[in-house]
């Protein structure tokens, strides 16, 4: 009984009617003395007795919240958990509540940070952002020039760059091709070394695996993107190269927010032993990335999943 007045702060309602239930059952107690001593009425221990015994109607949804959080190793915030439990489970549950119940099991979504940078001035030929476009205003007499992501299907516009790791005082590097319409990784490569081979074999993989008619290929100015020997391949391909203003990292936004998840969703959140270790890890998010993750913005299916959609589409149309 002493716990009721134990020093440690007010008990909460909950906690003092539960130990008043454990001592009426174990120890046999009267009720009565034991509201007097926790000092709560006899109107509130049975309200909150009531509430105690009443069943749960969040708990399975509770429990598939605990699972795809965990299955995903803490990478899902709440809208993720609500796409799943919707596209999955058949669960249609307001993201507002995912929210609040992911705050009671004390679920948190893991976080982000910084950038490898490949600028070392103008090396080879630059070329023009394709992917801007131009508004004029003819009452205000201005001009703009507005970023156009927008694709209608798959393998119009791809774009590129390259980010860092540090694993145990050696960097690693990836260099990925983002399709900008079903977010799935085309290819990539990972080296030691930011080099030629690690964007050339990047390049190559993408090229062997897909048929391209037209594509704007993306990039910033790094040094490897005005190299000839990369840009004689693409037009060698017919592909057209775009790269970002100087010193605008939003001209390559779509990449940028992919690192930003790898970081957030793989790298701060894991301990590797090695830089092998990391290399097989890493491989193995990139693969988690194409076919099981679930974007917000892709109708509930896997970027490869709507990539073989849009890829079907257009080859019955053609």
């Amino acid at each position: 009984m002493s716990s009721f007045n134990s020093g440690r702060g007010k008990e909460t309602k909950e906690i003092k009617v539960r130990a008043i239930i454990e001592l009426k059952l174990e120890q046999n107690y009267e009720i009565l003395p034991l509201l007097k001593i926790a000092k709560i009425s006899k109107s509130t221990f049975y309200y909150v007795k009531n509430q105690l015994n009443k069943e749960d109607k969040y708990q399975k949804v509770k429990e598939l919240i605990n699972k795809i959080y965990h299955q995903n190793k803490g990478r899902y915030g709440y809208r993720r958990i609500t796409l799943e439990l919707r596209t999955k489970y058949n669960q249609v549950i307001n993201h507002k509540t995912v929210s609040k119940l992911m705050k009671e099991l004390n679920l948190a979504c893991k976080i982000r940070i910084k950038k490898y940078k490949s600028y070392k001035g103008e090396i080879g030929m630059r070329a023009d952002n394709l992917l801007l476009d131009k508004v004029v205003y003819p009452n205000k007499n201005e001009t703009k020039y507005v970023r156009n992501f927008k694709t209608t299907s798959s393998n119009e516009k791809w774009s590129t760059d390259i980010t860092e790791f540090n694993i145990n005082s050696t960097k690693i590097y990836l260099s990925p091709i983002i399709d900008l319409y079903d977010k799935s990784i085309i290819s990539f490569s990972i080296s030691k070394t930011p080099n030629m081979k690690l964007v050339m074999d990047m390049l190559n993989k993408a090229l062997e695996d897909n048929e391209v008619h037209g594509l704007i290929l993306h990039s910033d100015q790094g040094w490897q993107y005005q190299h000839k020997k990369y840009q004689d391949l693409l037009k060698a391909r017919g592909i057209n190269q775009s790269m970002s203003r100087k010193g605008n990292c939003l001209d390559n936004s779509i990449v940028e927010n992919f690192f930003s998840q790898v970081k957030s969703e793989f790298y701060y959140i894991n301990q590797f032993e090695s830089v092998d270790d990391f290399i097989i890890k890493l491989t193995e998010y990139l693969n988690y990335y194409n076919n099981e993750r679930l974007p917000l913005k892709l109708k509930g299916l896997t970027p490869i999943q709507y990539r073989n959609q849009s890829l079907k589409s257009s080859f019955i149309q053609f």
